[in-house]
């Protein structure tokens, strides 16, 4: 298995597999109601089946090339996580997401886990078009988005049923060219 460091606080980026299936439904007990306050990724994972379920779902997606799904370590802690969760390759858009226990919130561990996705994405595999969802209500993950130089193209008015309420879903995304001259400008937007 591989891992990419995230910096040199401890913070990694490394592949889920159903095998981590125990370590990621411990995390989501950890994270379960900071995270589900806006995403349904908890409620998908509440025993061992449903946990080693959803990992191999993403597993099949890794194979298929429709998604990946890679957890975020903090010295060898599961903390959060990012995940490619549609990824076509032939019409050359993804869309990317996160979630992250309330501990490590305020490092930047999102951002610079993105960053490695969004890079890979554009550069290895040639997509153009890097989409990012988000509840309007979650303004950590809107600030994420805005601090990559995603562009906010409009929201999907009560489009998503969670837990009983309907959210509005914010829309971002970033173009290839645009994410390229973003690592490429002096105040490095995209960096």
């Amino acid at each position: 298995m591989f891992a990419i460091s995230l910096g040199g606080d401890g913070a990694e980026l490394a592949p889920l597999e159903p095998r981590h299936a125990e370590e990621y439904l411990a995390h989501m007990d950890r994270c379960r109601e900071f995270v589900g306050r806006t995403i349904a990724l908890p409620d998908r994972a509440t025993d061992l089946a449903s946990a080693t379920a959803f990992l191999r779902a993403y597993a099949e997606k890794a194979a298929a090339d429709t998604g990946r799904l890679y957890g975020i370590r903090v010295d060898g802690t599961l903390v959060g996580g990012v995940l490619f969760r549609t990824f076509d390759a032939q019409a050359g858009t993804c869309e990317v997401g996160c979630w992250l226990e309330e501990s490590a919130v305020g490092r930047g561990l999102v951002t610079r886990a993105v960053r490695v996705l969004i890079d890979w994405a554009v550069d290895e595999r040639r997509m153009h078009r890097v989409e990012w969802l988000a509840a309007s209500t979650n303004t950590a993950s809107i600030h994420v988005a805005e601090r990559l130089g995603m562009v906010r193209e409009g929201v999907l008015r009560e489009s998503y049923p969670h837990r009983g309420v309907r959210l509005d879903m914010e829309v971002w995304s970033v173009l290839a060219p645009e994410w390229r001259r973003l690592r490429e400008s002096p105040a490095g937007t995209a960096r």
